[in-house]
């Protein structure tokens, strides 16, 4: 399968692993890392965001874990071959029985988001089979440094049952972000960040393209550093 380049780094693919997408690459440009010393992300797939986080803070540290083999053997290449190498591990680990004494600033994950259905298509990365809202957010809770995030991509529609279970967990919901396909169309993509202590919560919309394959403008100067934009 055709590697995707970006500017800085080179993201291998498989048919076995979930393929780079919109969603991962809202998520690095949109998860709050700007103060983050330690981050871990959950469920790597190609290991993009990590990447891309890693190339927003140049003095983070990553740790990436994934239940697919496949996964962690891609995402070994992607950060080996990377300029951010040295400061990214990621390791073959079910977060259910992942155990360690060190406390993550940032916590990021483009979790599962389909029910189980008939269908073997990217299967853990796509359904809630492996890993579901409940697990990650009890998980989070344990891991998080007093004054770390949670940040999450995950469909508009999903998005209050996540901050129900975050709440009955005292994770607080501190900023929301509604990402929108194209202008004035329905919200498609939540991005959600949590944190220990509740504080009020900062709103804002993010629109993809002003208009069909059009990206906005708000889209292109947070990507700038990432996209090889065709000219």
């Amino acid at each position: 399968m055709k590697p995707f380049t970006f500017k800085h780094f080179e993201i291998q693919q498989s048919k076995n692993v979930f393929r780079v997408g919109t969603d991962g690459v809202l998520l690095g440009v949109l998860a709050d890392v700007e103060n983050a010393s330690e981050v871990l992300e959950i469920g790597t797939g190609t290991g993009l965001i990590s990447l891309m986080l890693a190339q927003r803070n140049t003095n983070a540290n990553f740790l990436g874990l994934d239940i697919n083999g496949d996964a962690v053997l891609l995402t070994g290449t992607n950060f080996e071959h990377s300029p951010f190498h040295s400061r990214l591990q990621n390791i073959h680990q079910d977060l259910k029985t992942f155990e360690t004494e060190k406390k993550f600033d940032l916590i990021v994950s483009n979790p599962p988001y389909f029910e189980e259905s008939g269908s073997d298509k990217d299967k853990i990365a796509r359904q809630t089979v492996e890993l579901n809202f409940q697990q990650l957010i009890v998980a989070s809770v344990k891991f998080l440094d007093d004054q770390g995030i949670l940040s999450v991509i995950i469909p508009a529609e999903a998005g209050d049952d996540f901050i129900k279970i975050a709440l009955e967990n005292q994770l607080f919901l501190k900023r929301r972000i509604n990402v929108k396909g194209i202008e004035y169309s329905k919200t498609k993509r939540l991005v959600l960040e949590f944190s220990l202590a509740e504080v009020p919560v900062q709103e804002s919309d993010f629109v993809i393209e002003k208009s069909p394959r059009q990206y906005s403008d708000l889209y292109l100067e947070l990507t700038k550093e990432f996209h090889v934009f065709k000219k």
